[in-house]
């Protein structure tokens, strides 16, 4: 007959934080959050990527786009951008995400001279931008004939039937600069002339970047921004284990920092197949992390098999239904917990460190704390950072109020089949996600800071002020529940019902 474990399979919801001493010094501008993505030998060296916050946005088609890959990098966390899309539009998407940083952007706001007020404004709509090139032929790198922004027009006064020609900034009177301009000297030169944009421009006249000032301001605004050695943000993939012998060099040529197997299922010879071809082509050079499993044994084999993180999961995410179609995977509480301690029986007996990431069943911000003192190096975050204005789906209204898409990449509309691979045929047989909305949230550095701060407040409520410390410190206690119920407001009339009129 089948092994029985002995003990329920656990949820996050199942435990509360019991608080331990607080000094003075705990309160939360003290907390530091940052935490190892990738192995090493803990104690004698230096990780090689080291997170600033213990957050990354799960490999997801709803997710993990360009736009959300550079906000989290601001924040000090790592966006692992969504592998369900060709290698050539993914190792483009990583490219200019490295790219950005380095202040030179890809302007993503183009015009020809025959466009009109109503395609400025549609342009405005769909990227967010108010600065639009106007190139001859209205691609990115087309020779630039001027701008247009907010200031050229007034909606009150220009007819939406209006030519770009006729309000734009013409090339004339813009101050540009060589394509070959450094930063430094792009940024001296929108200080001295006072302006917000500046075009680089080849010997042909075609336009290269844009420099906007609104980046130098970003660059001193978020002082915890993830950056690799040459100032770029610091970015993540997803791949696969049937074409990775082609998407990871693109990937890596392009100049990604981190890799992670997407799987649904990561206790498998595909695993080990795609880790051990990465590790004889590129050795150590090249950091990819594998899962998903749930338990000690699922740990060992891809610890083993040269993983530089372990994805811990099956089953626990908001849209994935893989529960309720196989019937397979565990409580996410509890199998942090086991892999925990597999992790650092692990590190006891080589002295390597292999950090573990938790990725599903967070529904409340204090579960992330929870997941961190269960053994978590960080958690992995697909419903909570679809919600934000950088995810790459659309917003839209439903009864009054403002969500976005959101959908599974076990879901008919992603059809991501590689992720669920056995070996079978290339298609996805039945659904294990589910398509769907979750409200609105604005943008994501409001909402990661407000997270963030609830976490190192209850951090400091355990007295600690590193992950590390609290993983020490922390002291856990399953609830009934009854407990449950007493934890939220109860046996009150809240002020926030509905009005009763007379």
């Amino acid at each position: 007959m089948a092994y029985f474990f002995e003990e329920p399979s656990r949820t996050f919801g199942e435990y509360l934080l019991v608080p331990g001493y607080s000094s003075s010094e705990c309160i939360p501008s003290a907390v530091d959050l940052s935490t190892p993505l990738v192995r090493y030998r803990k104690g004698e060296e230096a990780c090689p990527l080291t997170m600033k916050i213990p957050m990354v946005s799960a490999i997801m088609q709803s997710v993990s786009g360009e736009k959300l890959a550079i906000a989290l990098a601001k924040e000090g966390g790592v966006s692992f951008i969504y592998g369900s899309q060709t290698i050539e539009d993914k190792a483009a998407m990583v490219r200019r995400v490295k790219a950005y940083k380095k202040g030179f952007v890809t302007s993503d706001s183009n015009l020809p001279p025959t466009a009109t007020l109503k395609d400025v404004l549609a342009l405005k709509v769909k990227t967010g931008h108010s600065t639009v090139a106007i190139t001859e032929d209205g691609t990115a790198h087309g020779r630039l004939l001027g701008i247009v922004a907010s200031r050229d027009y007034r909606l009150s006064r220009t007819s939406e039937d209006a030519s770009v020609s006729t309000f734009m900034t013409p090339l004339d009177k813009l101050v540009t600069a060589p394509a070959n301009t450094s930063l430094k000297e792009c940024n001296d030169i929108i200080w001295d002339n006072k302006i917000n944009s500046l075009p680089l421009v080849d010997d042909e006249g075609n336009l290269k970047y844009m420099v906007f000032r609104k980046d130098y301001d970003s660059h001193k605004e978020h002082r915890n921004e993830l950056l690799d050695a040459n100032k770029s943000y610091v970015v993540g993939a997803g791949i696969n284990t049937r074409d990775y012998a082609q998407r990871v060099p693109a990937l890596v040529e392009a100049g990604v920092d981190v890799l992670c197997i997407d799987s649904s299922e990561g206790f498998s010879q595909w695993q080990s197949d795609t880790l051990k071809w990465i590790r004889d082509r590129y050795g150590d050079s090249v950091k990819v992390g594998a899962g998903n499993i749930v338990d000690r044994e699922g740990f060992l084999f891809l610890a083993r098999a040269g993983a530089d993180f372990v994805k811990i999961g099956i089953g626990g995410g908001s849209i994935c239904i893989t529960r309720e179609t196989k019937g397979i995977g565990r409580g996410q509480a509890t199998a942090v917990i086991e892999v925990a301690k597999a992790r650092d029986e692990y590190f006891k007996e080589t002295g390597v460190y292999i950090p573990i990431c938790s990725d599903g069943g967070i529904v409340h911000d204090y579960h992330i704390t929870q997941a961190l003192a269960m053994g978590a190096d960080f958690v992995m975050l697909g419903r909570y950072f679809a919600r934000f204005d950088e995810s790459p789906t659309s917003k839209t209204r439903i009864g009054g109020n403002i969500v976005k898409e959101y959908w599974g990449e076990g879901s008919n509309r992603a059809r991501n089949w590689q992720r669920y691979d056995l070996g079978g045929a290339e298609k996805l047989s039945f659904e294990e996600g589910v398509d769907s909305y979750v409200p609105y949230a604005g943008p994501l550095a409001e909402g990661v800071n407000l997270t963030l701060y609830k976490v190192r407040s209850t951090m400091c409520n355990c007295g600690a002020l590193s992950i590390e410390e609290l993983q020490r410190k922390a002291r856990l206690t399953v609830v009934s529940s009854t407990s449950i119920v007493e934890g939220g407001s109860h046996d009150v009339i809240l002020k926030n019902g509905p009005v009763i009129s007379q």
